[in-house]
């Protein structure tokens, strides 16, 4: 009986070994996929299908997930790695890559380990395109490097089952002598164009002030130029005037000379005047010439004289 008894017990828990694997495997047929997510199924270790985001039920003990990818975009970082440039000189280069998967079928069997085969083939295409480049270059052809990773990674993963989106490096770091000399080269241009800087400045600022000077004595000729016309127009209208006053003054005297007693009219007037022309030259050491018979005055008086 005791030995019945422990068979009995030990096929009781073997059967209830076996039920509890079976609802394990049956819990774990049950799959609820997430968004942005795709899982691999194998069926009797043979690739089945591939799982969208939803409920989904697989058939206990044959079928498997076997890989889970997520869809997103992810970043992986490349580690730091030393580069010699075209001229021999030993650089630090790291960088990232953001990739994302588009065939989850491709991502789980078409190669291993997709990011670190992305990583080794970023580290390397790094490396043979700096090496083309001068050390100048490399720090101001970061976008051709990142290019040229970003093709040929697209190429890999056309059969890995990825997308390379962008790869960005992050640092370019030379040794320390060299960052050094680049530094004193900086600051040296820096100088330069400072010195050029000021020196372009003070030209201009002579430029300005004999400029300035020009434009003065420009307008100070053209000042005085524009007086001496007005001085000149001026004068010219007055001895215009004159001229038409005198003229106006002998037409006028002709017409009292043509008239009836103009004549002696004339004569008259020109009496008073010699008289207060005598008048006014009587001073002491003044000789006055009269003539000898007063009764021919109208004769002297168109020939007279005054001698001092």
């Amino acid at each position: 009986m005791p030995i019945e008894l422990n068979e009995d017990m030990f096929v009781l828990g073997v059967w209830g070994i076996i039920f509890l694997i079976f609802i394990l495997n049956l819990f774990r047929s049950i799959r609820l996929v997430p968004t942005k997510s795709a899982y691999i199924v194998e069926r009797l270790g043979k690739y089945h299908s591939t799982l969208d985001a939803g409920f989904h039920a697989l058939i206990p003990f044959f079928d498997k997930v076997a890989y889970i990818h997520d869809l997103k975009e992810e970043s992986i970082d490349v580690p730091p790695q030393e580069c010699f440039s075209c001229d021999e000189v030993n650089i630090t280069v790291d960088g990232v890559i953001y990739i994302s998967i588009v065939d989850p079928v491709k991502a789980s069997y078409g190669i291993v380990d997709y990011r670190f085969a992305a990583m080794q083939l970023a580290q390397t295409t790094t490396r043979s395109v700096i090496g083309t480049l001068d050390l100048d270059r490399t720090f101001e052809e970061r976008d051709l490097i990142s290019a040229k990773v970003v093709d040929v990674l697209d190429q890999a993963g056309e059969i890995w089952g990825i997308r390379v989106h962008r790869y960005e490096i992050k640092n370019l770091s030379p040794p320390y002598t060299v960052k050094n000399a680049m530094e004193m080269q900086v600051n040296a241009e820096r100088e330069r164009r400072a010195v050029l800087a000021k020196s372009e400045g003070d030209k201009q600022a002579k430029i300005n002030r004999s400029e300035g000077v020009k434009m003065e004595m420009i307008n100070h000729s053209e000042g005085e130029m524009q007086k001496q016309i007005n001085e000149a127009e001026g004068k010219a209208e007055e001895i215009l005037t004159i001229a038409n006053a005198t003229a106006e003054s002998i037409e006028k005297l002709a017409e009292v000379i043509e008239a009836p007693g103009g004549e002696n009219a004339l004569k008259m007037q020109l009496g008073e005047q010699y008289l207060r022309q005598l008048r006014g030259l009587n001073k002491e050491g003044t000789k006055i010439v009269l003539p000898g018979n007063m009764a021919d005055f109208d004769h002297w008086i168109k020939n007279i004289g005054l001698v001092k």
